[in-house]
């Protein structure tokens, strides 16, 4: 099935976030997996060390992107990636809602700062 619908998008929240998830092994995909990711002002997301690569695509408002110790303000039109291992965070330091294209591998985890993983539903 190589075509989805927004209506197949799959919603999760966490961490104050909203991730909408479209392509996943359940839509098809065999190694990736790709969301629109949905940060609201003023959100801080926890900082969490990434098993996978992961690449960013801004596609409205601002984000601040911390990878690796490096950080960047990104606007609409900016990109970033994450190498596999590294340290990543996001912020929205802004009063409007900002939002992303986010791809990875299938199988992504994320470690929390405190010993804790994470295994993103819309990542398998």
């Amino acid at each position: 099935m190589p075509f989805i619908r927004s209506e197949e998008a799959v919603v999760h929240e966490i961490h104050g976030g909203r991730f909408v998830s479209y392509i996943r092994p359940g839509t098809g995909s065999r190694d990736l997996t790709a969301w629109r990711g949905e940060v609201p002002a003023g959100m801080v997301g926890p900082a969490h060390t990434i098993s996978h690569e992961e690449t960013f695509y801004v596609l409205s408002g601002r984000l601040r992107l911390t990878i690796g110790g490096e950080s960047a303000e990104l606007g609409v039109g900016d990109a970033a990636v994450a190498p596999a291992g590294s340290e990543l965070a996001v912020e929205n330091a802004t009063d409007q809602a900002a939002h992303m294209w986010v791809t990875t591998r299938v199988g992504f985890s994320a470690e929390l700062a405190d010993g804790s993983t994470i295994t993103p539903p819309w990542t398998h």
